[in-house]
């Protein structure tokens, strides 16, 4: 995640400057609680819960003075295409399920978190998520403009729907056409002054007009009740085979909320020079879903549009994050009869103007400038819309696996040379100016070692051994991309090292890592082929090879 900004030092908490950080965000924050629980079809009352959820174990337990954790515009499109796809109309199973996914999505995250899976950063790769993200912004933008004109979709994608939208066009609701856009007007407007809670004020506004005008007699739809009476948290009652699909579709989950909370968290960091903990901030991400999920709310991540407003309110420390909960609190405590009688249309535009950066071309027009992965972000654009949110992201998840195994698997084998006569050893085919030690064939393998490439790499290095122009006595092999070894790896090593004892070499396995060192010492073939493990670096184990009494 790499920021233009130079990072600064490290400022000092200003509780001044995160209470008016608190109160400014509040008015942003509560406006797209409810918005977004209308994008998951769950009661609008799901998103404030999930924001209080993400408020209050976030500010207990994560790392990043600026993320804002609550309700996301992409996590409350997947839940809603997964819980559609899976209840078949039965609004009551829906809900279950909705309840069911965002426990499992939280229970997952608190696993990854224990098992410290916070240094794979993201299992999605940065073109595949923009494209996503691309794809997701204009459906999430294009059904919400058909809500406020009152047109009902039947179909899941872009491509199918479109034409439905336009089909319609003579019974189209232009009076809730018009108050969206009065509503994007200003909060255009109210954008310009970061101070200025804008959601909150346009919901004002919308208020006000609905009651003056009589909205609702021309067509215009209200959010209703939000009934915030916290149950008693219990658990869905779900068949098995509903919780297994709940399971596959909560790793999808998962993998599109650590991308886009990773990415909030680790830009405004680097930007700050702050230091985060990936595996406490997955802990906080699976507290915030289980206690969301308990109560009935929606799934929380670290939203960019609610964390870049933070920052840019003056946010020091997380102590804004708490004030704006107060703040929603109080005004859900006084006022929340009255949001209640907010239009639909406001919602609507409210929901548009926070995804409106996501239809910029400009971090998608990078990857073709570079003429890198341009393939992977058409693919990911069009699966979203020609499969819908839900298999595009699927789709998506899917690309990124795939690049990654692909990438890992065609690991090549290199040959080390030393360079200018120093300590460094290098590729041979990059740097033709590096010279071989006579007697020595140094190898290393160009990615870590795992079950898809290990033979095809040892069986290279072999190769080399065999066929190598000049007579050696000693094979090197650097292990230094290999933090680690699985099972299959070892069994593989095992094979090598008889093998290379069969051509009458002697092995050294140089840089290795301290758990690959203590899984191969293991083996009874380390002793019977007189191989030696070493952690050191290249150049003491050639200095090993070639003393007389080796």
């Amino acid at each position: 995640m790499s920021n233009a900004s130079t990072p600064t030092p490290i400022e000092q908490p200003n509780r001044w400057q995160d209470v008016l950080a608190g109160l400014s965000i509040a008015g942003l924050l509560l406006p797209e609680a409810v918005a977004y629980s209308s994008i998951a079809a769950l009661a609008p009352q799901a998103g404030v819960i999930a924001l209080f959820a993400g408020l209050l174990c976030y500010g207990l337990f994560g790392t990043s003075r600026f993320a804002i954790v609550s309700a996301t515009s992409s996590s409350a499109a997947v839940l809603a295409a997964a819980t559609a796809t899976l209840a078949n109309g039965d609004p009551q199973l829906r809900s279950a399920l909705a309840i069911g996914l965002v426990l499992v999505t939280g229970a997952f995250f608190l696993l990854a978190g224990m098992f410290k899976l916070g240094s794979v950063t993201s299992f999605i790769a940065k073109p595949v998520l923009r494209g996503f993200s691309f794809g997701l912004a204009l459906t999430i933008i294009l059904k919400q403009f058909a809500s406020v004109v009152g047109v009902h979709l039947s179909e899941a994608n872009l491509v199918r729907f479109l034409p439905q939208l336009l089909e319609q066009l003579p019974q189209w609701n232009w009076v809730g056409a018009g108050v969206a856009a009065v509503a994007l007007i200003l909060l255009g407007l109210f954008s310009r002054f970061r101070r200025v809670p804008g959601g909150l004020l346009v919901v004002v506004i919308g208020i006000t007009a609905s009651q003056w005008l009589d909205l609702p007699a021309h067509g215009v739809r209200l959010i209703g009740v939000i009934d915030l009476g916290l149950e008693v948290p219990q658990l869905p009652v779900l068949p098995f085979a509903d919780w297994l699909r709940l399971g596959e579709l909560a790793f999808a989950m998962v993998m599109i909320l650590y991308a886009e909370s990773y990415g909030s968290i680790s830009a405004y960091a680097l930007k700050h020079g702050d230091r985060v903990t990936s595996n406490r901030d997955l802990l906080a991400l699976g507290a915030s879903n289980l206690l969301s999920g308990l109560f009935h709310g929606m799934p929380a991540g670290a939203g960019y549009s609610a964390t870049s407003a933070n920052e840019a309110a003056g946010a020091t420390s997380r102590l804004a994050g708490g004030i704006a909960a107060l703040v929603v609190l109080l005004i859900v405590l006084t006022v929340l009869p009255y949001i209640a009688l907010t239009p639909e249309p406001i919602l609507a535009a409210i929901v548009i103007h926070a995804l409106a950066r996501g239809l910029s071309l400009q971090p998608l027009g990078r990857y073709f400038i570079w003429r890198r992965d341009r393939v992977l972000v058409l693919c990911a654009v069009g699966a979203v819309l020609t499969l819908g949110v839900l298999d595009g992201l699927l789709v998506a998840v899917a690309i990124s696996v795939l690049l990654m195994l692909k990438q890992m698997s065609a690991a090549d084998i290199q040959i080390l040379g030393r360079i200018d006569d120093g300590h460094d050893f290098v590729d041979l085919q990059l740097h033709p100016t590096a010279k071989t030690q006579p007697g020595l064939l140094i190898v290393r393998p160009g990615e870590a070692l795992f079950f898809a490439n290990v033979e095809r790499i040892l069986s290279g290095a072999l190769s080399l051994i065999r066929h190598s122009p000049v007579p050696i006595h000693t094979v090197i092999l650097s292990l230094e991309e290999s933090p680690d070894l699985d099972g299959t790896s070892i069994e593989a090593m095992q094979a090598f090292f008889v093998r290379v004892d069969q051509e009458g070499k002697r092995l050294i396995l140089a840089r290795l890592k301290d758990s690959a060192e203590t899984a191969l010492a293991a083996l009874p073939e380390v002793k019977a082929c007189n191989v030696m493990l070493s952690g050191l670096s290249v150049d003491v184990a050639v200095q090993q090879a070639l003393e007389p009494n080796a």
